[in-house]
């Protein structure tokens, strides 16, 4: 259902007449909603790149990841694939929102983001919310800030 994307990066970009960039990654709610994984908006001498909110699916399956800490660490390795597609990295994070669905997590998952955020030092919200999937157990959104000179 979603787009084609190749088995060794799952990301697609596609430059539009705007000068933004699109990032998609190819999973069915990026084609049934119609947004993109991640979007780059360029500036005179910078980069915004604006991450969706990811979950823990492994793109190889297809399937949600089991476990919370399983979870937290799939959302920061396809939030920095869609970084790297974009041309950034992790340590270039500024802002970081965490949906969970059960607040007696966070004591698991912030090792996790403690180390994912290491470098950056991003601003971070860390809410409880319910998912759309009672499985999901975590979901994160990100906005990062490259120099282009950098």
């Amino acid at each position: 259902m979603g787009t084609k994307v190749s088995k060794t990066d799952h990301f697609s970009i596609s430059q539009r007449s705007n000068g933004q960039v699109r990032v998609r990654s190819g999973t069915q709610y990026e084609s049934v909603c119609n947004y993109s994984r991640a979007v780059v908006i360029e500036g005179e001498g910078r980069s915004w790149i604006l991450v969706s909110g990811t979950t823990g699916i492994d793109y190889e399956t297809g399937c949600l990841v089991p476990g919370v800490e399983a979870q937290t660490d799939k959302c920061f390795e396809n939030i920095s694939g869609a970084l790297k597609s974009a041309g950034a990295e992790l340590r270039h994070l500024v802002r970081v929102r965490i949906y969970l669905s059960d607040g007696g997590d966070f004591s698991a998952i912030a090792p996790i983001v403690g180390r994912a955020c290491a470098e950056g030092m991003p601003a971070n919200t860390t809410v409880v919310a319910q998912m759309i999937d009672p499985e999901m157990r975590i979901e994160i959104e990100a906005l990062a800030f490259k120099p282009t000179a950098e």
